[in-house]
């Protein structure tokens, strides 16, 4: 059976840029979708009723025509951030086709000789620009897909407090078009230039000099952190990352985030790593807004409410970090209840009473406890001694 739809790629060069097959599709659609700018693209000859997206946008005017033949118009390659992506995840393979154009980062890769292999994508559309942080690294080049045209001044501006601002942004307009221009410059000095609301922002990042570079490896400085004291300390935020074992695509319930450090770290193993923070305290869910922009991961949820009752309704995780109110009851029964099979459970105690309630629940479904003790050098008079932080008990069961 033939798909009833058929995503279509086109670039700026509108109908003279496709190919026989999309130019096909569209021939033979009783009705196109797509943007207005998209929809005014197509000759007089394309006789399908032509429909624009709704505002706000969603592909459901498509699904509910499901068994005519249907066009969907897209920008470049579809399945790139595009519209084919929801298409995907609603409808079955056979349902719909995909015929792509050059993506603008394609054409925008050809134009300064990048090799697409070595080069980041990002998107801003509808996403915060703090989302940049964690790709910022010296040498580092990143193609950013730009929300309008306000998305290059805002870019340059984050560059700079991040200390990139001697990096080289090349903003394309309309590439691939007749239209098409390039503006060049450097993120601290970036000219207050009208852009066009259609762009794509590249970036060759270089770090100036004396500028934090945190890297994407658990155990941040404590120091990168707002915290009121309730912070999991670097050693141990190091030691508790690795026993989550973030994967790519897994979701972290953080349980008394304090700060939120621990799925702060867990997002930024990951572009593509989810986190809650529950957080039942006001203040500190002000510090964990704070510190997760700060570190470049603005999209973590934050629950506001006391845990367990707080997790109810919450997408099921693939591990689940405790560090603060263990001894609540059922707190560790709930969690354990709600973690996906194979999932990792990790609860850090410090008090005797705390630690007990990690033996006993241990006694009765299993897992692993690790005893850490940290110290630090520290001046005594004209000698040094060792400072012995207070030592954690860190539980650590896998569910079957």
């Amino acid at each position: 059976m033939s798909p009833w739809l058929t995503v279509v790629g086109i670039g700026e060069d509108g109908w003279p840029g496709l190919g026989r097959n999309a130019r096909q599709a569209l021939l033979a659609a009783d009705t196109i979708f797509g943007g207005t700018r998209h929809l005014a693209l197509l000759p007089p000859r394309v006789g399908g009723n032509r429909r624009a997206w709704p505002t706000p946008f969603a592909i459901a005017p498509v699904l509910e025509r499901r068994g005519e033949r249907i066009c969907v118009l897209a920008s470049g390659d579809p399945m790139m951030f595009g519209v084919g992506t929801s298409f995907a995840r609603e409808l079955p393979d056979e349902d719909f086709s995909v015929i792509p154009a050059p993506s603008s980062v394609s054409l925008a890769a050809a134009r300064l000789h990048w090799p697409l292999q070595e080069v980041d994508v990002v998107s801003l559309v509808g996403r915060p620009v703090a989302g940049l942080d964690t790709h910022l690294h010296p040498g580092a080049r990143l193609f950013v897909l730009s929300s309008d045209g306000s998305s290059p001044a805002a870019v340059a501006a984050r560059l700079a407090q991040c200390g990139f601002g001697a990096s080289r942004m090349s903003v394309f307009e309309h590439v691939g078009g007749v239209r098409e221009r390039r503006i060049e410059g450097v993120a601290s000095a970036w000219p207050p230039v009208d852009v066009a609301a259609l762009n794509l922002i590249a970036v060759k990042c270089i770090g100036e000099c004396g500028a934090s570079h945190l890297p994407l490896t658990p155990g941040l400085p404590d120091d990168a952190y707002r915290h009121d004291g309730q912070l999991t300390k670097r050693d141990i935020r190091a030691i508790t990352l690795a026993r989550l074992a973030p994967r790519p695509g897994e979701l972290l319930w953080d349980v008394g985030a304090g700060c939120g450090s621990i799925g702060i770290e867990w997002m930024r193993s990951h572009a593509a790593c989810r986190a809650i923070a529950i957080e039942a305290d006001a203040s500190r869910q002000r510090l964990i807004e704070h510190n997760r922009d700060a570190l470049g991961v603005p999209a973590l949820r934050i629950v506001e409410g006391v845990a367990p009752a707080a997790l109810e309704g919450l997408a099921l995780p693939d591990a689940i970090f405790i560090g603060g109110g263990v001894t609540v009851p059922d707190m560790l029964d709930t969690c354990w209840s709600r973690l996906k099979q194979g999932g990792r459970l990790i609860a850090n105690a410090v008090t005797i009473q705390s630690e007990a309630t990690l033996v006993a629940w241990r006694e009765r479904n299993g897992g692993e406890l690790v005893r850490i003790g940290v110290a630090h050098a520290q001046p005594l008079g004209t000698f040094d001694t060792w400072r012995q932080a207070l030592p954690i008990t860190l539980l650590h069961a896998t569910k079957p």
